[in-house]
C-alpha cells in the first residue's frame, strides 16, 4: 500500500497559496501532462495525481478538511468538482471536455456522476443515448508567427447539415412525420421485470419501429431520402487566439454535425504548431535562438543584429563572453495563453571555428598563443 504525496507538494505550491496560485499551478501542470499532449507512460498517472490535488485544494471545505485530517478517498476528492474543472479546461482550450476526460480516466466517478433518484431500481439502457450531433475534428497548422499574433482564417468544413427542402423533418413537401404508434413518440420502449418485492429491473431499448426518433415518415423527402440532412461544405470564419499551445483543441459550439433529435455537435479545432527554422519554443512563452559568432567577437565584444519574431533587434555581446552563454531579450517571446504578458527570447551563443586558415592567419594565432602563455 503506497502513501499519497502531499497535495501542496504535488502542485508545487505553499500551504499558504491563494486560489489563483493553485489554479495557475494546476493549469501549467495540466498542459504539460494532459494525455492528449503528453504520450509518455507516466503522463496519465501524473495527470490523475495533479487533478486530485486540485480538486481538493480548489474547494474551501475540502481543503479545510484535508489540512485538518489529511487525505480523503479519491471519490470524495472529485465529488462536486465539475465546475472547477470545466472553468479551467475552458481557459486551456479544452472547453466542454472536463466530463468526457474524467469519465474516461476515472470511470465516471466522483463529481461527474449524479445521484440515483430511483433508489431500489436498476437500469439496463439499450440503444444509443446520444442526442447531440457528432463533433467534427479539424486540424490546423500554425507557424510561431501565427502563435505570436493569433490568426483569423476561413475554412471549409464538409459535414451533414439540415436539409433545406424539408427543413430537417425528412418528410416530403406537403406531408409531416407521424408520431410512432409503438413508442408513442418517446423513441424508446420499456420493459419492466419484477425481480422481487424490493427491486425492479427496467430495460429501456431503442424503438425498432422509428429507430429512436419517435416519428415515422411515410412520404420521405426526395432530396435527403428521409434522413433530414444532406452533405454540405460549409465555410466558416475562425479566430485562433495568440499564445495557443501545440496539441491544444479549441471548440466552436454548434458547428458540428446536424442532429434531428437534439442540438448540433461542435467543431473541434486541433492546433499543430510547426517547427521554426530560427527559434525553438520553450515553456512559459519563452523561445530560444542559437547565435554563432567569430572567436574575436566573443573575446573583444561586439554589437550584432539578432532576428526575433517581431523583426531584428540589436544585442550587445560583452568582452570575454563564453560559449553557451545565454543572453535574454525581454518580452520578445510568445504570449502566455490563458495568462498575462509575454515570454522572453533567449539567445544562446556559439563560436564559429574556421576550417581553413591562410599562412598569415596561422602566424597571427601562434603569436597570440605565445602572448597568452607568457601571462
Amino acid at each position: 500500500m503506497t502513501s499519497k504525496k502531499d497535495y501542496y507538494e504535488v502542485l508545487g505550491v505553499q500551504k499558504t497559496a491563494t486560489k489563483d496560485e493553485i489554479k495557475n499551478s494546476y493549469r501549467k501542470l495540466a498542459l504539460k501532462f494532459h494525455p492528449d499532449r503528453n504520450k509518455s507512460s507516466e503522463a496519465e498517472e501524473k495527470f490523475k495525481e495533479i487533478s486530485e490535488a486540485y480538486a481538493v485544494l480548489s474547494d474551501d471545505d475540502k481543503r479545510k478538511r484535508y489540512d485538518t485530517y489529511g487525505h480523503v478517498g479519491t471519490d470524495e476528492a472529485f465529488r462536486g468538482s465539475e465546475a472547477n474543472f470545466e472553468e479551467i479546461f475552458k481557459d486551456m482550450g479544452f472547453g466542454g471536455f472536463a466530463k468526457t476526460i474524467f469519465e474516461q480516466m476515472f470511470g465516471g466517478r466522483g463529481g461527474f456522476t449524479t445521484g440515483d433518484p430511483f433508489a431500489g431500481f436498476s437500469f439496463n439502457i439499450g440503444g444509443s443515448e446520444r442526442r447531440q450531433g457528432r463533433d467534427i475534428l479539424y486540424d490546423v497548422e500554425l507557424s510561431l508567427e501565427d502563435v505570436l499574433k493569433g490568426r483569423k482564417d476561413e475554412i471549409e468544413v464538409p459535414k451533414f447539415d439540415k436539409c433545406s427542402d424539408c427543413n430537417g423533418t425528412g418528410a416530403s413537401k406537403g406531408s409531416k412525420p407521424k408520431v410512432c404508434s409503438v413508442c408513442n413518440g418517446r423513441g424508446q420502449t420499456r420493459r419492466v421485470y419484477n425481480q422481487n418485492r424490493f427491486s425492479t429491473f427496467i430495460s429501456l431499448e431503442t424503438c425498432q419501429s422509428c429507430n429512436g426518433k419517435g416519428e415515422v415518415i411515410e412520404n420521405p423527402c426526395n432530396t435527403c431520402r428521409g434522413s433530414g440532412k444532406i452533405k454540405v461544405k460549409k465555410k466558416l470564419k475562425i479566430s485562433i487566439p495568440s499564445g495557443v499551445e501545440d496539441g491544444m483543441t479549441l471548440q466552436l459550439s454548434g458547428e458540428g454535425e446536424y442532429s434531428d433529435v437534439g442540438s448540433p455537435g461542435d467543431l473541434l479545432i486541433r492546433v499543430h504548431v510547426l517547427p521554426h527554422q530560427l527559434f525553438e519554443r520553450l515553456d512559459d512563452g519563452h523561445i530560444l535562438h542559437d547565435l554563432t559568432l567569430d572567436y574575436t567577437s566573443l573575446v573583444l565584444g561586439t554589437e550584432v543584429k539578432v532576428p526575433t519574431l517581431q523583426g531584428n533587434e540589436k544585442l550587445k555581446i560583452g568582452p570575454g563572453t563564453s560559449v553557451d552563454t545565454i543572453l535574454r531579450l525581454k518580452g520578445k517571446g510568445l504570449p502566455r495563453y490563458g495568462s498575462y504578458g509575454k515570454g522572453d527570447q533567449l539567445v544562446r551563443v556559439h563560436v564559429r571555428i574556421p576550417n581553413i586558415l591562410t599562412d598569415k592567419q596561422k602566424w597571427l594565432l601562434k603569436e597570440l598563443d605565445k602572448e597568452f602563455q607568457q601571462e
